[in-house]
């Protein structure tokens, strides 16, 4: 072979290899990303080419499918959408998918590699892949009764509900919402909707779940962690010894008492009174007394300082470190840097009536194959032990006076005990917004504690004087409780 030939073979020769290489690495190293990619549309096409799983609340569908035109053959629908928008999140075949929806993609599309040997005997069977369903821990019963009750409040708002025994979320409710299948589609009435959702100036912010990704400051709610740092600490041992809580008290490092709300009976009161009344003066102290270490230690026992995954994610929950002593005092009361989601105080007030055993909150009870065989199933897990049982019952009683005959009345249920915290939050600079209305609460019942309860309210038009925990909260906390005892009967 002449010089000019050989080039030629060897360069053609190159060109085949870099052929076999760049197919290869195509095919093997890159074969997965290039299957997820977003650009591909024919895996857009498979993915709604067959119907999509379901979401199971009590036994039955909080979803659907419908058929639509083009080459995306069917579409998500919801049943009451808005309301169970902040627990299923959307899918949609124009703009992808969050929450549950997004988590449990592959159950619901009959992709996961769970189901490959069931996807294999279809192939082989000649039958279309079908989607497996995800069965949540929610009760339809408190979701309606936390979604309508934050409705008729008018204002924003979120509802967390959990049963303290075994961490099942029984309600997650966020208000304004969102009907996901108003956007499930691909067409112009998708993207009006969409757009109509996301608008930057649209004050609703219909998507923010507020149960699990907004932090407000708890206010008065915060008070029990408090409590309860003080009797695991054993700076008092009970809930009827007086404090050391001097009327006005002045925060260290300042020349400003620290107000009440009101001329209130907090002078040396004690841990029960102190709670019934809501004392600043008394909890602000124990939180100096006891210091930020403590503090902190107690209110991460809580779930603070963590991002809790449910399997959602909900954001963490403030409790700061290096503070100085009159910032310990107010962040004891729930002002300052001290911030929670809904869910956090609903896990404070489980671990209280669990007897002092906070459990891991979850909302997806089990996975099931298209042919209902249980894929994955959840198991209750402890999280964390923030009280001896002894001081929980002592906490437990503080609360429940304060709903029997303090600021929590409104949450009174015939024939049940309830505990529960009022809690009116500052909000804005220097206190210049309307404030936020907090409840915390649980229930008891001959059987045990079934459901803990978080509520927060924001409502910009009301009247600042008409805002309350125990005006505004308490309600919708009480309609839970009762929808969960009811549905047990």
């Amino acid at each position: 072979m002449n010089k000019p030939l050989r080039r030629i073979a060897i360069f053609c020769g190159l060109l085949v290899l870099t052929l076999l290489i760049r197919d290869n690495w195509l095919q093997y190293v890159q074969a997965d990303e290039l299957k997820n990619d977003e650009a591909n549309r024919r895996v857009a096409i498979e993915r709604y080419a067959t119907p999509r799983g379901d979401i199971i609340v009590d036994g039955k569908a909080i979803t659907g499918h419908a058929t639509t035109e083009g080459d995306f053959k069917y579409k998500r629908t919801y049943k009451d959408g808005a309301m169970w928008a902040p627990v299923t999140g959307y899918v949609s075949q124009a703009y992808g998918a969050t929450q549950l929806e997004n988590i449990d993609d592959g159950i619901l599309t009959g992709n996961d590699d769970r189901l490959f040997f069931r996807n294999t005997l279809d192939m082989l069977t000649g039958k279309k892949r079908e989607g497996g369903n995800v069965v949540t821990t929610l009760s339809s019963a408190a979701q309606k009764a936390a979604y309508e009750g934050l409705k008729k409040q008018g204002g924003k708002g979120a509802v967390a509900a959990i049963e303290p025994s075994t961490g099942k979320i029984l309600a997650l409710a966020s208000y304004p919402s969102y009907d996901p299948s108003t956007i499930a589609g691909g067409g112009a009435a998708d993207g009006k909707a969409w757009n109509k959702i996301i608008e930057k100036n649209n004050p609703d912010k219909p998507m923010l779940n507020r149960a699990l990704r907004e932090v407000y400051p708890p206010g008065s709610t915060f008070k029990v962690v408090t409590a309860a740092a003080a009797l695991e600490h054993g700076k008092y041992t009970s809930a009827d010894e007086k404090t050391d809580s001097p009327l006005p008290w002045t925060m260290p490092g300042t020349t400003t008492p620290l107000p009440n709300e009101g001329d209130l009976p907090c002078e040396n009161a004690t841990l029960r009174e102190a709670l019934r009344v809501s004392c600043n003066t008394v909890f602000g102290k124990i939180g100096y007394d006891l210091g930020n270490d403590k503090m902190l230690e107690t209110a991460k026992k809580f779930g603070f300082t963590e991002e809790q995954f449910v399997p959602v994610r909900s954001s963490a929950s403030v409790f700061s470190d290096d503070m100085n002593d009159s910032q310990v005092a107010l962040s004891s009361i729930g002002q300052f840097n001290t911030a929670a989601t809904p869910l956090q105080m609903a896990m404070v007030t489980s671990a209280i009536a669990n007897n002092g055993t906070l459990m891991k909150p979850y909302m997806v009870d089990e996975l099931q194959a298209p042919n209902l065989d249980t894929i994955e199933k959840t198991d209750p897990q402890e999280m964390s032990k923030p009280l001896s049982p002894e001081n929980a019952q002592i906490l437990q009683s503080m609360m429940e006076t304060v709903v029997k005959d303090g600021t929590g009345t409104n949450a009174q249920i015939d024939g049940v005990t309830v505990g529960g915290k009022t809690g009116t939050a500052q909000h804005g600079v220097e206190n210049s917004e309307n404030p936020y209305a907090w409840f915390i609460s649980y229930a008891k019942t001959d059987s045990g504690s079934p459901v803990a309860v978080a509520v927060v309210i924001e409502d910009e038009n009301a009247s600042r004087d008409d805002i309350s925990g125990g005006g505004l909260a308490a309600p919708i906390a009480k309609s839970v409780m009762e929808a969960v005892i009811n549905s047990k009967k």
